[in-house]
């Protein structure tokens, strides 16, 4: 990196940056870009959140199957200007128009698509919170187990109890996914050098689209060929995949660095080092009043509920719309719903890695580099969204508007998404936890809100208002983000102004209550304190 970007970037951040500290690069050659212990728990919690997006999406193609279409749009649909049935051109399968077994409104299916939001929110802030405190791997893995074990009884809750009972089980499966984006957080923080956060925010985020693309051309499968009804079988099958990952997480995974027991020493040395120096870390009390006052924090809050806004409407209601307007087959409906989101998977790795190489050349501040992925990855898919929604019954021209807008939203991890590391390392986690909590109350409102634009007439102007709305949440919220984010680390976080700890010797590291006790130089945390512990060699910590 040139002197004048270490200059600025020690300017900038009121310190030293400890990947510009002397030493840490000799100390860890160039057998550091091997695939370490860190690469397997980046790839185990890209796993983690593919699974929990796949728990999220399989509810939006299965209630296509679920519900008897003909019976409600006989019943209360308008038809104006809608598109001929028909799967370009070609007479459509009388198969893929079988019914459903439920009738369930279209008001009715938006309050059961949003079910699993209300447990998932209600949960954020708690398990930051926690993970703050007691760790966050375990309660990590053990959520995403419950939500897969629940997986199992959506079917019987849909067929023995009606709509009641399938929205209780979807918001139980919601409480368990409540660690993921909070957790996962915290997990980075602790396994992940500063100079690989966007690369790999971007890999493990993308988890989310991996998971969408698995998800929706497979349950459309299996709702056209799965066993037990097909649609049920959707739910057996990933409620499986889900259980194998929860329970080979909590087998493999650890922390951190130094409670793992068979990380290498030097990869465990060159963590420690990039993420706390050698001199150890302090992490005094949360600063709320701070933050509540940080406009920079603000900016990320909107840009969140903004993405998920959009997002969610997409997410939850493009099955719907290529089945009631475009007209294809659930089967064609799964696997085109999919492509965007194939995009978008991606154009965020690839987005993640630009955006390191832009810092690391020393042409680009955190700053300028946060607002320019960002202001890709939701202006883009705003304005495919308006383009979209005139296209009319064009449907290749509307899929590919699409998954090249959706594509663009990949932009959002190198963002938004991955700022709140910027602003503060120390308290990110908790940052996170407070601005998705608060962004999937908005994106809750998504499916309701098309569900009740829509009921009783699923015209393209219908959903038009819908597909508008959000690309003007987008729209301010994107100018938001741009006006008032910050890529610099916040005053409220600065490493300087905390109290000096006095220095404990040990012999060895311990792992009690979810704290690590970190030989050279690392931490314990209790009631908000920490204390600095060192060894004098890597030998005596294995003694």
């Amino acid at each position: 990196m040139p002197p004048a970007a270490r200059t600025e970037n020690r300017t900038r951040d009121g310190h030293v940056l400890v990947w510009e500290q002397a030493g840490i690069a000799e100390e860890y050659p160039e057998k550091k870009r091997r695939f370490g212990t860190r690469h397997y728990v980046v790839f185990m919690l890209f796993l983690g959140m593919a699974n929990a997006y796949v728990m999220r999406t399989n509810m939006s193609v299965a209630i296509v199957a679920m519900v008897n279409q003909t019976a409600i749009e006989h019943e209360a649909e308008v038809f104006d200007d809608e598109c001929p049935d028909t799967d370009y051109g070609e007479p459509a399968d009388p198969a893929d128009h079988k019914d459903g077994e439920f009738l369930w409104s279209t008001s009715l299916q938006g309050y059961i698509l949003s079910s699993f939001f209300y447990g998932y929110v209600i949960t954020q802030i708690p398990f930051g919170l926690l993970a703050k405190k007691y760790g966050a791997m375990k309660f990590l893995g053990w959520g995403m187990l419950i939500n897969s074990v629940f997986a199992f009884l959506v079917p019987i809750a849909a067929r023995q109890g009606g709509a009641p009972w399938l929205i209780v089980v979807r918001f139980i499966q919601g409480l368990g996914e409540g660690p993921i984006v909070p957790c996962t957080h915290a997990m980075l923080a602790k396994w992940i050098p500063p100079n690989e956060r966007s690369r790999v925010g971007s890999i493990v985020y993308s988890g989310a689209q991996f998971g969408t693309v698995i998800s929706m051309p497979l349950s459309g499968l299996l709702a056209d060929h799965g066993f037990d009804g097909g649609w049920p079988s959707i739910f057996y099958v990933f409620g499986i995949i889900g259980t194998v990952w929860s329970v080979a997480f909590l087998w493999t995974c650890h922390e951190d660095p130094i409670t793992h027991p068979s990380i290498a020493e030097d990869e465990r040395k060159y963590i420690q080092q990039s993420l706390w120096g050698k001199a150890g870390v302090n992490i005094p009390p949360i600063p709320w009043k701070s933050i509540s006052r940080s406009l920079p924090f603000y900016a990320i809050l909107l840009a969140h509920l903004g993405q998920n806004y959009g997002y969610e409407t997409l997410m939850t209601e493009l099955p719907t719309y290529m089945k009631q307007v475009l007209r294809f087959s659930i089967k064609a409906n799964g696997t085109l719903s999919a492509l965007p989101y194939l995009a978008m998977w991606i154009f965020s790795i690839g987005v993640g890695w630009v955006a390191d190489w832009m810092l690391t050349s020393g042409r680009f501040t955190h700053t300028l580099t946060r607002k320019l992925s960002n202001s890709i990855g939701q202006y883009g898919p705003a304005i495919a969204l308006i383009i979209a929604s005139y296209t009319g019954c064009n449907r290749a021209l509307t899929v590919a508007i699409l998954t090249i807008g959706v594509g663009f939203n990949g932009g959002i991890y190198a963002g938004f998404k991955i700022n709140h590391l910027d602003l503060t390392p120390r308290y990110a986690g908790i940052l996170m936890a407070f601005t998705n909590c608060s962004a999937n109350l908005a994106g809750l409102l998504a499916p309701i809100a098309a569900g009740n634009i829509i009921e009783g007439k699923p015209t393209i102007a219908q959903w038009r208002i819908v597909f508008v709305i959000a690309a003007c949440v987008y729209i301010f919220t994107a100018t938001f983000y741009n006006i008032f984010a910050s890529g610099t680390r916040q005053p409220w976080d600065n490493p300087d102004n905390d109290e000096p700890q006095k220095p404990v010797s040990i012999e060895a590291p311990a792992y009690e209550n979810g704290h690590s006790n970190l030989a050279n130089g690392g931490t314990t945390a209790t009631n908000g304190t920490t204390t600095t512990y060192r060894a004098n060699n890597a030998a005596e910590q294995r003694q």
